[in-house]
């Protein structure tokens, strides 16, 4: 009699824990290469909303620069906790400053996910 008890509460704790599941996190990831398809490091990066996108994204400007493997890592979870829980995807506009040198791109982030942009430095 027991065992008939012990299943169905089994089965409620499997279904709570699986309903509780961490969400991954927004994140936008920039590698920033040169020319000569050479990593870049310490270049800046700023992140920029594009309110002329359809849908439009909200305000959003955040700015970091590439480590030593030419990469910069953006949490865009910032953007998504702001922007409500209806809104799950966001276009950005991207600019790269390294020296004398800007380059630009352009990406879209989803809530969630992993975004990946390479940006290219001109000669």
């Amino acid at each position: 009699m027991k065992k008939f008890y012990f299943i169905p509460i089994l089965f409620a704790l499997l279904f709570l824990n699986s309903a509780c599941e961490p969400k991954d996190p927004a994140i936008l990831k920039v590698f920033v290469r040169s020319a000569s398809n050479q990593l870049v490091g310490g270049a800046k990066i700023i992140v920029i909303g594009d309110q002329q996108s359809n849908p439009a994204t909200l305000d959003f400007v955040d700015t970091s620069f590439t480590n030593s493997s030419g990469f910069s890592v953006i949490d865009m979870d910032e953007y998504f906790n702001t922007s409500g829980k209806d809104n799950t995807t966001g276009y950005f506009d991207i600019i790269v400053k390294y020296n004398n040198k800007i380059a630009t791109g352009y990406t879209r982030c989803r809530i969630h996910t992993t975004s990946v942009e390479t940006i290219y430095l001109p000669n």
